[in-house]
């Protein structure tokens, strides 16, 4: 690891939202309350990374792998999350579906998540988890839209900060 002289500095946050927001920030806490009753916890750990890997959220990237590492989770697991589709190995057939539509639901590029997504993953979930995966999944890459359009800063957060 370098040391931190020879690191590039740390960019500057350009707004706070949750200070000039207040509203609607305590609106997103809530909802992201509401959603994680409904998912397994590690389940919900792997979709929160997943979903801010692709829309690249530095600060949220780095938020919810401690929150993970806290939680038990694997350094390996969460290393291959960024190339699950080759390491399914890794992952049980429940966290793959969770997976695959976190994808579909993150990168909806045709507009909508397609059918044999939903069809494939379905399945592995009730009617009940399956609503609060997809309220799940909206809400992480919502928290990943407001982090990464106010520069929010990475490398700070500890588990238990939020």
């Amino acid at each position: 690891m370098t040391s931190t002289e020879e690191r590039l500095p740390v960019h500057q946050p350009r707004l706070k939202l949750a200070e000039l927001a207040p509203e609607a920030y305590k609106a997103m806490i809530r909802l992201d309350a509401a959603t994680r009753r409904g998912v397994e916890p590690v389940l919900l750990h792997l979709v929160k990374i997943r979903a801010s890997q692709i829309n690249h959220c530095a600060f949220c990237i780095d938020m919810h792998t401690k929150d993970a590492l806290a939680a038990g989770e694997t350094v390996e697991r969460i290393v291959q999350l960024s190339a699950w589709e080759e390491s399914k190995h890794f992952y049980t057939a429940k966290e793959t579906a969770a997976l695959e539509l976190t994808e579909a639901i993150t990168v909806l590029t045709d507009g909508f998540v397609p059918d044999e997504v939903y069809d494939r993953v379905a399945p592995q979930f009730d009617e009940v988890e399956l609503a609060h995966l997809i309220a799940a999944i909206t809400t992480i890459n919502a928290w990943n839209r407001f982090a990464v359009s106010t520069r929010m800063v990475a490398g700070e957060y500890q588990p238990g900060d939020h």
